[in-house]
């Protein structure tokens, strides 16, 4: 008889959907990657250069106000803004696995309303 495997986690199935979209998504010097993290309180992006290996600027929501939602657009917009005092107009957008939906589609949008081009 087959032995079961155990089910996965939540957060073990999200780091297997974003290792799926990091084989296909990767940021350049002329074009970062703007990766998402999600936690139950707050929400971070940054910018990174895959080709150097670095992480060029982050933001969270920790100083904002409103509600998640709210506060997860206006990170969206203070990336851009900061990315674009760098020189930075276009990125890759990587969700890290998380459905495009609610908080992560508020920074997307915040993002593109700031001027960034995805």
């Amino acid at each position: 008889m087959p032995i079961m495997r155990t089910p996965k986690t939540r957060e073990e199935m999200r780091y297997r959907r974003h290792l799926r979209v990091r084989k296909k998504v990767e940021g350049t010097p002329a074009r970062p990657r703007l990766v998402i993290f999600r936690s139950d309180k707050h929400i971070y992006a940054q910018l990174v250069d895959d080709v150097a290996g670095k992480t060029l600027m982050t933001v969270s929501s920790q100083k904002a106000e409103g509600t998640k939602t709210e506060r997860a657009a206006e990170v969206g917009k203070a990336i851009a803004a900061r990315a674009k005092e760098q020189g930075i107009t276009a990125v890759v957008f990587d969700r890290a696995g998380y459905r495009y939906h609610g908080r992560v589609k508020a920074v997307a949008d915040g993002a593109r309303e700031g001027g960034l081009e995805f």
